[in-house]
């Protein structure tokens, strides 16, 4: 379960920082929408994700300390 958690944050957290990365430079080049989405709620998508991933390492650390 250790090893599930720390993959599944692993990967949330690349893609939350590509996402946050993406979010970022259209709205630096002033790109306002992209696909049909706000850059803002891109941006959120990825600080969403990166929350999920910190929820990720802080379940595996939890459960590191049980055993």
């Amino acid at each position: 379960m250790q090893a599930l958690l720390i993959w599944l944050a692993r990967v949330s957290a690349v893609g939350g920082v590509l996402l946050i990365a993406v979010a970022v430079i259209a709205r630096l080049s002033g790109v306002y929408s992209l696909g049909g989405y706000h850059s803002a709620t891109i941006l959120q998508g990825g600080m969403a994700a990166v929350l999920l991933a910190c929820l990720g390492y802080l379940m595996a650390l939890a459960e590191r300390s049980k055993n």
